[in-house]
């Protein structure tokens, strides 16, 4: 029985670092870039989109296909580091547990 309640109490320990982890990465944010810097996509660890960076040359009107492809790359990639650094930073907490990836 008093192995239960240690265990239970283990647990509840966990929870609230796993909690307290996720709000500090929600606050976090990484950076990516696309067409060698015109392009720049802002991400927190929560997977949002905080900025969206545009330098005036890489706005051509005869091509935006371009633009667009220039920022879906760096929003994807903003959101990839984010969800890396989310996954990177709950593993630290969660080890031993095998938990599948993109718990998080």
């Amino acid at each position: 029985m008093n192995n239960m309640k240690d265990m239970m109490k283990a647990a509840q320990k966990m929870q609230e670092r796993v909690h307290k982890l996720q709000e500090e990465l929600n606050a976090r944010t990484v950076e990516a870039t696309s067409g060698g810097g015109m392009v720049t996509a802002v991400v927190t660890g929560a997977k949002s989109l905080q900025k969206l960076t545009i330098q005036p040359a890489a706005v051509d009107p005869s091509d935006v296909e371009m633009l667009e492809d220039l920022i879906l790359v760096a929003v994807n990639e903003a959101l990839r580091k984010a969800e890396d650094m989310v996954n990177a930073e709950m593993s630290k907490v969660t080890a031993g547990l095998n938990l599948p990836r993109g718990m998080f």
